[in-house]
């Protein structure tokens, strides 16, 4: 059951280093600009992002775990299969094309298979990110639970079992050079761990949906809508408030009538009672009649708006490592020694800061609980994150101009496919930085929602800044934009360098803007 559980995780890590490779593949065989590329990486991770909430209110309502587990699987293996199928060499046959990786080798048959194979990716990632790690957790207790345990040896042998397998299969797939194998291998050990993963359905506890909180907010709105035209009473303890309502919905443990708050007075009208009918003939149609409570935690979410936006752009920050970053390193000297490494070593350096710097970041905040100081931790994680922001964009800009200078110095500007003489292992502090930033983000960004959000939709509250951050990533597509108007300026395009800097300044400024707010949240 444990290697089978962990086949998920391995396709899991194969689509992800699908995807930091999608950089180096549009700009080498689509032969399109960085910016372009840059833009469909953007929306594409943005995505996986922003569906992990609508893919955990489907599984709450509709599909359980276990069966959105086997489509996004099936999903995975469907997706990386049509994206090897993209690539010229596969299709050149049938289609009546060359098989060149050349842009005049790629028809529009080709960009159907690639975009249809994206959006496979994106909700196979989405829905793996929410699923795994529960479903995971649900059948260790349920084993647990029917005295089935492990010995530290087998433990330490199943972590080893889910951090080695992916490396062992993703570092020679790197040095695969035809894309179609690439794809292709990366394609055949996706469906072996679909196969593994379902290898186990016999031992797995599958638990129906129970229904998600989320959808009491969904009710407000349908029911302050269909009671547009009617009048709240003067009075506001003529109300409903049902005295079944689950103490879930409210952040007091007081079960007495909470009073409506000023402001957008109109979604009250939800919990209007009609003169037409008694209320337990209203109470059956809860889209129709809602509580006061249910109605003060949806106010309480959309107030929430307004700073949640402020939130975009360090998802456009973190956006710039899997795309400017990773062609950064494309173009450098991967030599270690004798030996050639591949930019994919980057990826798990990454992983592994951002992991170890949230859990310091933790134990740090820790503290200001224990001190009393709970209101300032948000404000301190951003600020902190903010920092680490600005100085990964200036660092990089300073690499990518040393990187110019090597390059004018060997006679290369003018040769943009040309390895740089420099050392991939630059970019190590650019990388390690943003590791900081985007580790130090996310939990600060965590930590808002679990405070701001309703009690009862508090299981939300990382999905809430999860899709808050994925509208930034995919926000970074206009910063691209951005890039491309100020290049091109003078009638001409730049270059891939001078392109980079300008991204790096604009991000700078935008994350200068962003760090005046946590004056806003202390008070």
């Amino acid at each position: 059951m444990y290697s089978s559980m962990a086949a998920l995780l391995w396709a899991d890590c194969l689509a992800q280093f699908v995807m930091w490779t999608m950089m180096e593949y549009l700009t080498e065989v689509w032969k399109i600009s960085v910016v372009h590329a840059a833009g469909i990486v953007n929306i594409f991770s943005g995505l996986v992002l922003v569906l992990q909430l609508p893919m955990q209110y489907l599984v709450d309502t509709i599909i359980s775990k276990y069966w959105m587990l086997v489509f996004s699987s099936l999903a995975y293996s469907v997706g990386i299969g049509l994206l090897t199928m993209s690539t010229p060499p596969v299709l050149a046959g049938f289609v009546g094309t060359c098989s060149e990786y050349k842009p005049e080798c790629i028809v529009k048959g080709h960009k159907i298979l690639f975009y249809a194979a994206l959006g496979l990716l994106a909700f196979a990632s989405s829905s793996c990110s929410v699923e795994s790690t529960e479903f995971a957790e649900e059948q260790l207790e349920i084993a647990i639970n029917e005295h089935i345990s492990l010995s530290l040896i087998q433990r330490e042998f199943f972590k080893l079992l889910l951090f080695m397998v992916p490396v062992a299969a993703i570092i020679p797939i790197s040095y695969i050079k035809p894309w179609n194998l690439r794809f292709g291998v990366s394609a055949i050990c996706t469906v072996i761990a679909t196969l593994l993963f379902l290898s186990g359905t016999c031992t797995y506890e599958n638990k129906e949906p129970e229904g998600s909180p989320l959808t009491s907010v969904f009710r407000v709105f349908v029911a302050s809508t269909t009671k547009l035209f009617y009048r709240l009473p003067s009075d506001a303890s003529e109300l409903y408030e049902g005295n079944d309502t689950d103490d879930s919905f409210s952040d007091s443990d007081d079960s007495s009538f909470v009073q409506p708050t000023c402001g957008l007075g109109c979604l009250e009208k939800a919990a209007v009672i009609l003169p037409n009918g008694t209320i337990e003939q209203q109470e059956t149609n809860r889209w129709r009649l809602c509580s006061v409570t249910e109605v003060e935690e949806t106010k309480r979410l959309l107030r929430m708006i307004p700073i949640c936006l402020t939130f975009i752009i360090p998802g456009v920050v973190s956006s710039i490592g899997n795309t400017y970053f990773v062609e950064q390193a494309d173009l450098l000297n991967k030599k270690v020694g004798n030996l050639k490494a591949t930019t994919v070593i980057l990826l798990p350096y990454y992983n592994n800061v951002n992991k170890r710097v949230a859990k310091m970041y933790t134990g740090c905040l820790l503290l200001f609980a224990l001190m009393g100081r709970k209101k300032y931790v948000h404000v301190v994680g951003f600020a902190i994150s903010m920092v680490a922001a600005i100085l990964c964009c200036i660092t990089a800009a300073m690499v990518e101009n040393r990187r110019l200078d090597v390059a004018r110095s060997h006679g290369l500007i003018d040769k943009p496919d040309a390895e740089i003489p420099m050392s991939l292992f630059w970019l190590l502090p650019q990388f390690f930085l943003l590791g900081c930033f985007d580790g130090i983000r996310e939990k600060s960004i965590d930590d808002f929602f679990t405070d701001q959000c309703p009690r009862s939709l508090s299981k939300y509250a990382t999905l809430f800044s999860t899709a808050v951050t994925g509208l930034g990533v995919i926000g970074g597509v206009l910063s691209v934009y951005l890039v491309g108007i100020i290049s091109e300026s003078k009638g001409k395009v730049i270059g891939f360098s001078s392109r980079s800097i300008t991204a790096v300044w604009i991000i700078i400024t935008g994350c200068w803007l962003h760090s005046q707010q946590p004056i806003l949240l202390c008070t």
